[in-house]
């Protein structure tokens, strides 16, 4: 069951598609790591990733940033077709440093 999520608007030509993600909460594995589960509904696809931490809080941190990278990095960003509140203004994610100037709006004025 998903502890967080929240949905992008996707522009293609009039219609709005919605982008749904969901963030799992942290499990422990057996070797004692953490592993946060996200999903990411893609129009063409459906992105499901574990991201591994140290502990739950790190494992959560890096999932977000992941999928801050992943939206990001996404077709949809570049030809602009992407928002979430106000279409320019980001999207509530963070990235790791080597990103940062990916960031656009909001994003790269508290992010």
């Amino acid at each position: 069951m998903p502890i967080a999520s929240r949905v992008l608007t996707l522009r293609d030509g009039s219609a709005a598609i919605e982008i749904p993600i969901r963030i799992f909460a942290p499990q422990k594995t057996l070797d004692d790591s953490w592993g946060c589960h996200f999903e990411i509904d893609w129009p063409d696809r459906k992105s499901a990733k574990d991201i591994f931490g140290f502990d739950s809080m790190q494992a959560l941190i890096c999932a977000l940033q992941v999928i801050g990278a992943e939206i990001y990095s996404s077709g949809y960003h570049k030809a602009g077709q992407l928002s979430w509140a106000k279409p320019g203004d980001g999207y509530g994610f963070p990235v790791a440093s080597t990103l940062r100037d990916l960031l656009q709006g909001a994003d790269a004025k508290y992010l």
